[in-house]
């Protein structure tokens, strides 16, 4: 009867022993902070990727002249022929329908960027004069479609 107590009382200091070393199952979520710099790390590689075939014409007035990222941002950089236009008629004239059609495109072909965190920003700039004239940030809370998800 001895022998038994003694072989529980082993069995028992055993289990606790192996129970301290089993490895605990880590359940939680990615780590917010570890996405976020993968994220930085895939807005990057993306922006670098795009911009080998850069400058490029996007269309008769439009020329992307460079994607770069900083942080979570992709940064597209736009000159435009305005032609006669001055930048004050161009700005006053084409910044809403712009916007517009901007925020649109981009919510429908950045989705999977937008919904990892990744933000797009576009600068339109004067080939004429070199100023900035339209600067539009797309965000994932700009995209209704994405935020209902």
């Amino acid at each position: 009867m001895r022998h038994i107590h003694t072989m529980i009382i082993l069995l028992g200091v055993l289990f606790q022993f192996l129970a301290a070393q089993t490895p605990k199952l880590d359940t939680q979520e990615f780590p917010l902070k570890e996405l976020k710099k993968q994220n930085i790390q895939i807005a990057a590689l993306a922006a670098k990727e795009m911009s080998k075939t850069l400058p490029q014409k996007v269309d008769r007035y439009t020329t992307v002249t460079s994607i770069i990222n900083d942080k979570n941002t992709l940064v597209y950089t736009f000159v435009i022929d305005t032609g006669k236009k001055s930048d004050a008629t161009v700005q006053k004239e084409d910044h809403s329908r712009m916007q517009k059609a901007i925020t649109t495109g981009v919510c429908k072909t950045s989705e999977k960027f937008l919904l990892a965190g990744i933000d797009t920003l576009y600068i339109y700039k004067s080939e004429k004069t070199g100023r900035v004239l339209f600067r539009f940030k797309i965000t994932q809370e700009k995209c209704p479609n994405l935020t209902s998800r």
